[in-house]
């Protein structure tokens, strides 16, 4: 216990790695997933277009993808694109893990990474990603764990080091107080405008949204999620 307290300090943007143990079926599905698509950064060379086996037109980032929902959808949408799914928690990534071996195995265009995002992020290249997607993460509510919310000045940075220009940062939620940080700390910062020119533009999903089940929880309890998009100027 002392060693994983010791561990979890160090995890400033997301909490427990591990929820219920994982069936025999998910723990092979998980291992065959982390062996052919994991991203080990002190073995892979940072060359993005590399990491995957066949060319790809452009990669595209999706940090904390949960039950991969979203990400299962847009790698069927966009079969040309390379995509990068990052999530800590061992029993997300062992649901996306499931649904890939169902259909066969992991698809050519998909990379995983299941530790800290800011390594991933600090490890990538210079305007190598033409989109990030930060969807329902954890929002930190009470204000002594603010800190710990992914959006803040420092990640920001970072989103704008490995945007290309004219790049994407989205992020949608149900919790108004994170909406509302994540519009403020994004129209401070120099490198993102907000793309919203009427309330539709943040109230309606976005375009193939194929909904969460964090999202149905939200709706099922009253609160109202909002679909930010950000440019990368």
């Amino acid at each position: 216990m002392a060693e994983e307290r010791r561990k979890r300090a160090t995890e400033a943007f997301f909490g427990r790695r591990h929820g219920k143990r994982l069936r025999p079926r998910q723990d092979a599905a998980l291992a065959a997933l982390l062996d052919r698509a994991l991203i080990k950064l002190d073995a892979a060379s940072n060359n993005v277009a590399a990491l995957f086996p066949s060319p790809v037109e452009r990669v595209r980032l999706e940090i904390g993808f949960g039950g991969g929902e979203h990400l299962l959808s847009e790698l069927a949408r966009y079969p040309h694109t390379g995509f990068i799914g990052v999530e800590p928690f061992v029993n997300g990534m062992a649901k996306l893990a499931s649904a890939v071996d169902e259909q066969g195995g992991a698809p050519a265009n998909l990379r995983v990474y299941n530790d800290d995002a800011t390594a991933l992020l600090d490890w990538l290249p210079e305007a190598s990603i033409a989109e990030i997607d930060l969807l329902y993460p954890d929002p930190w509510p009470k204000k002594k764990h603010w800190k710990r919310r992914f959006v803040n000045r420092a990640n920001l940075d970072r989103f704008a080091r490995v945007l290309k220009p004219g790049g994407r940062f989205r992020f949608a939620s149900d919790i108004d107080t994170y909406i509302d940080w994540t519009l403020l700390h994004c129209e401070a910062h120099p490198a993102f405008r907000w793309q919203a020119e009427s309330a539709d533009d943040w109230r309606r999903p976005y375009d193939g949204w194929p909904g969460t089940r964090y999202e149905a929880k939200a709706i099922r309890e009253g609160r109202t999620p909002a679909y930010l998009t950000f440019l990368r100027v």
